[in-house]
């Protein structure tokens, strides 16, 4: 059975930007990082949170004698401030929504380390200062663990926070898994005990995480015995015990029905190490549709599809683990302690080692793979813009830039386009400001321009469109056929993964016929974004007011009593 484009879509990488536009033209999409938050209350956490005058911290000194800057400290106690001092910067690993995460190497011992270099430019907001503080502090608390990141040093200047912690090399968890040739249920329950024992060790410690998924582990190195490590506490917090939050935070695929109801505590951490092992066990989400109220609708009723290909294969005791992890009724939920002890896992190694299928390791490898048809096919956009379409944006920028300083701020940005008539909200131009101001200075220079204008422009203008399906149909038939489908893909998935084109040619080819026409191509790039990588200045108003949307049409009191539906439940 052919899965809908929005669960193809759904992709491991975290490390690309999107934007799409309405038929109006306003910005409906900006995808960069994974986070989304909103407001919290509760009780006084564990550490002390940053006061409203501290929060900034900001202390006037004088420039030049006439003018004032300001200096932001974050860190509470830092290194020091020369990260240079101590280690070389290589080459780029990552970028995320505030920072960019580099190789480092300790000049004194050689050793190599990575290190996310956070802009001060980008924390724009307290909730932003406070994240970045919070995250170090839990990285400090927490103790040692064969499966938590190490963190190594901090450093702080006057432009940015550095965080050197350990590497890893050894790739994501899904990539590994559809390299192995043999994918079995015990290798699933392997991952499984290993994600829970470091909820586990969160839990004990005070520590919520609120952002379990599969991006945020990683193999420490590319060995076949490799540790596989939680690397991201980005959205933890501490809690007390009975205190409870209701910021909307994490990542939609993965988020406890409790979190859409403003209402939680750490219960939610092993909800999403539950959908973690449903999607080990078969491939896709247990809780997914073509848009974010769908997604949210189907959290809250949380109807578990035990019924498709492989899960007829799947043991009982599998399924009931998956049953009991994502049960809507945090009370009754298991705990991380009851779920290593479920019997699944205490015979984790003596679990049924009968392969799931091609068809699981082909799922979880379009997760990565449709994406990536999708960024080419941007790629392919912003390289082929016309002669005239170039002249008109270098114009375009030189009527905004109107001192001459060769880029432009927010306000000459906004009155631009406006002139040039692209009606865009404050809001979201703020964030796409934020997007495209790659080096963080808070202007945009021509390229940087460029790129605002194409993400503007390029879902809405078919002759662009047109260009990145011309790149696929290399003989102009007027259709992509499997076989130019994999050839453009050839470097992104290996030569044998044929049953990945052949799932992705399935869901795009909406007629059936075998291959893949311009309008099938079309809707493909129009529909399906992957929301879960809103950023969270975004994402906060438009998850605040969805969980408003769904309490006033009554969505999310279809659990309230804990009930829940499951599909061929006879475990």
């Amino acid at each position: 059975m052919a899965y809908p484009l929005a669960v193809t879509l759904f992709s491991i990488a975290n490390r690309q930007i999107i934007l799409g536009s309405s038929s109006a033209g306003s910005i409906t999409r900006l995808l960069r990082g994974s986070e989304i938050r909103s407001a919290r209350f509760g009780s006084k956490p564990m550490e002390p949170r940053l006061k409203k005058m501290d929060l900034i911290n900001r202390v006037a000194q004088p420039n030049n004698g006439s003018e004032a800057t300001t200096k932001l400290h974050v860190l509470k106690e830092p290194t020091g401030r020369d990260l240079t001092a101590r280690y070389e910067l290589g080459r780029e690993l990552g970028r995320g929504e505030f920072g960019i995460t580099y190789l480092a190497m300790d000049v004194t011992t050689g050793e190599n380390f990575a290190c996310k270099s956070i802009s001060k430019k980008k924390l724009r907001t307290a909730v932003d200062i406070e994240d970045v503080r919070r995250e170090v502090e839990i990285m400090k608390h927490l103790p040692k663990h064969p499966n938590i990141v190490t963190l190594k040093d901090t450093y702080e200047d006057d432009t940015a926070v550095h965080i050197v912690m350990e590497l890893c090399e050894g790739g994501e968890l899904f990539d590994r898994i559809v390299a192995r040739g043999h994918y079995t249920e015990r290798a699933a329950a392997a991952v499984t005990k290993t994600v829970v024992e470091v909820v586990q060790m969160c839990h004990r410690h005070g520590v919520m995480h609120r952002d379990f998924k599969p991006e945020n582990f990683l193999f420490a190195n590319k060995k076949e015995n490799s540790p596989l490590m939680a690397i991201d506490f980005g959205l933890s917090v501490f809690f007390e015990p009975g205190e409870r939050f209701t910021e909307i935070v994490g990542s939609p695929y993965y988020m406890a029905p409790e979190v859409l109801k403003r209402n939680y505590g750490p219960e939610v951490d092993v909800w999403s190490a539950g959908v973690i092992l449903y999607i080990l066990l078969c491939g896709v989400p247990p809780f997914w549709a073509e848009t974010e109220q769908g997604v949210a609708q189907a959290i809250i009723r949380s109807v578990i599809d035990f019924k498709r290909d492989p899960w007829p294969r799947v043991s009982d005791n599998a399924k009931d683990l998956v049953r009991r992890m994502l049960d809507p009724d945090p009370k009754k939920r298991l705990t991380a302690q009851e779920v290593l002890d479920h019997p699944w896992l205490q015979n984790a190694k003596k679990a049924p080692n009968v392969s799931l299928g091609e068809t699981v390791k082909a799922r979880l490898k379009q997760f990565s793979v449709m994406n990536k048809l999708k960024k080419k096919a941007l790629r392919v956009i912003a390289e082929h813009l016309s002669v005239e379409e170039v002249a008109a944006l270098k114009e375009a920028f030189q009527m905004m830039d109107t001192d001459r300083r060769g880029k432009i701020n927010l306000e000459q940005l906004r009155t631009g386009l406006h002139k040039l008539g692209q009606h865009v909200a404050d809001a979201d131009l703020q964030i796409l400001m934020e997007a495209a101001d790659i080096d963080g200075d808070g202007t945009l220079e021509y390229g940087e321009f460029v790129a605002v204008t194409i993400h503007l422009k390029k879902m809405a203008n078919d002759e662009h469109l047109h260009w990145a399906f011309s790149f696929f149909d290399k003989d102009k038939s007027g259709y992509i056929e499997f076989d130019e489908l994999r050839d453009a893909l050839n470097d992104d998935i290996d030569s044998s993964s044929e049953e990945v084109i052949n799932a992705i040619m399935h869901d795009v080819d909406t007629d059936k016929d075998g291959r893949i026409s311009y309008d099938e191509f079309a809707a493909m790039m129009k529909a399906g974004t992957d929301w879960r990588k809103a950023s969270r200045q975004y994402s906060r108003e438009r998850f605040n007011s969805l969980s408003l949307k769904l309490m006033r049409d009554g969505s999310l009191n279809l659990a309230n009593d804990g009930g829940r539906l499951i599909n061929n439940d006879k475990l």
